[in-house]
């Protein structure tokens, strides 16, 4: 298991042009950033408010949910246009439709109701916007860059949501701490510049399906996956993975209930998870994975979720940030290579539709990760709930290592084969 050694004067590392100059995925970079930290924002305030309106750590669950099902259930659409129309463009439609739902969070907040329905109600057309919007952002990232360089792409487009990770939630705690008219209103404003550098990109040459539309052509990115084991086993991984150890959800509850954090803290431990990757993402920027990069992957799956079980059974607020960071950490290098992979393995006219599931698959991961942590809180407690969560990680892990063993003995991410 080794990376490159940037130290070495003659290593490829320092005679590599940086992305940026690419003055596309430079405004998808920035883009990405603002609108990242905007989500942030809004995921730290719409939890708290949710729990503090209902202290029920269902609701929380009910967040999560309600987000994914749009993924779910419009996964065949969302893929599909992906594909045969501008990638840009739907970025930019799904971008004025968030900073729509950042306004009706406001009118929500100024009219002094109580009901949480309004706020779940915004949450699905927010899932909705996502829903389209990310099949046609990590499909337009390889249109940005040439091919010998969209890993480091990646670990930088990585790095760009590492950066919101760690900055939005704090803010969004100091933010909502001041009042809920500044956060969800910073969140409209960075949601509107997002959507106006995402226009500015130039756009790009994108290699569009002339497929007529037909159910076949709709189930085209399934095929693809079922059919390709190497990108099967990668999505399937992130999904049961994170599926079981994702405690985002609880983070309130942790929060209020268990380290008596308050607001602020509660945005120190959604930031925590974000420093580790973003020192890992930083490093992998100038230091690629050179070998075992299956072996390393399902190594920090591991480590994820034996990280995810040390914060669950923490009470103390230092022990429960360094276990996020570290669990962070060992999440950035698996996300890393799974997403070369996939990437590397795609063709560009079904990019779209394979991103669409695997979107669906990392909502699951995610979204109905934080559905199925707000049901076992509910019924058992939150922290049984995340130190049993990380522990079946562990176990998904090993058993992936032996059901994939193409993906685990992948060494390579220069045209991962």
């Amino acid at each position: 298991m080794s990376l490159s050694d940037s130290s070495d004067p003659d290593s490829p590392a320092t005679a590599e042009p940086s992305v940026f100059r690419h003055r596309g995925f430079l405004f998808y970079w920035i883009a990405r950033i603002l609108v990242n930290f905007a989500t942030q924002i809004i995921s730290v305030a719409v939890g708290w408010q949710v729990y503090d309106l209902t202290r029920d750590p269902f609701d929380l669950g009910i967040v999560g949910l309600v987000q994914f099902l749009p993924s779910l259930l419009l996964v065949l659409v969302t893929g599909a246009a992906a594909d045969r129309y501008n990638r840009r463009a739907i970025m930019a439609i799904c971008l004025s439709l968030e900073a729509i739902v950042c306004a009706g969070l406001l009118a929500f907040v100024w009219s002094g109701a109580r009901e949480v329905g309004f706020i779940f109600a915004m949450l699905v057309i927010f899932g909705i916007s996502r829903a389209f919007m990310g099949p046609a952002t990590q499909s337009l990232l390889p249109n940005l860059v040439p091919p010998a360089e969209l890993s480091r792409a990646i670990a930088w487009n990585s790095s760009s949501w590492q950066i919101a990770t760690i900055t939005g939630p704090v803010a969004g705690g100091l933010l909502y701490g001041v009042s809920e008219y500044a956060a969800y209103g910073t969140a409209l404003l960075l949601m509107a510049v997002g959507m106006v550098l995402v226009s500015a990109i130039p756009r790009p040459v994108q290699r569009t399906s002339g497929q007529a539309k037909s159910l076949e052509t709709l189930f085209a990115g399934f095929r693809y996956v079922w059919s390709e084991k190497v990108v099967l086993g990668a999505i399937s991984l992130d999904l049961f993975a994170v599926f079981l150890g994702g405690a985002m959800a609880l983070l309130p509850v942790y929060a209020r209930d268990i380290l008596h954090a308050g607001p602020w803290g509660l945005g120190l431990l959604r930031a925590a998870p974000g420093v580790g990757a973003l020192l890992v993402a930083a490093w992998l920027t100038r230091h690629t994975i050179r070998d075992h990069a299956g072996v390393l992957m399902f190594l920090f799956v591991i480590g994820f979720g034996a990280f995810t079980s040390l914060f669950g059974a923490s009470s103390l607020i230092w022990l429960s940030v360094i276990a996020l960071a570290a669990a962070g950490a060992c999440d950035m290098v698996s996300v890393y290579v799974r997403q070369t992979l996939i990437q590397l393995r795609t063709p560009d006219d079904v990019r779209g539709r394979v991103n669409a599931v695997n979107m669906v698959f990392v909502g699951a991961s995610n979204e109905l990760g934080e559905f199925r942590a707000g049901v076992s809180a509910a019924l058992f407690g939150a922290v049984p709930a995340v130190v049993f969560g990380g522990v079946g990680t562990i176990a998904v892990a090993i058993l992936w290592a032996m059901w994939f063993p193409q993906l685990r003995k992948i060494r390579h991410l220069d045209g991962a084969r």
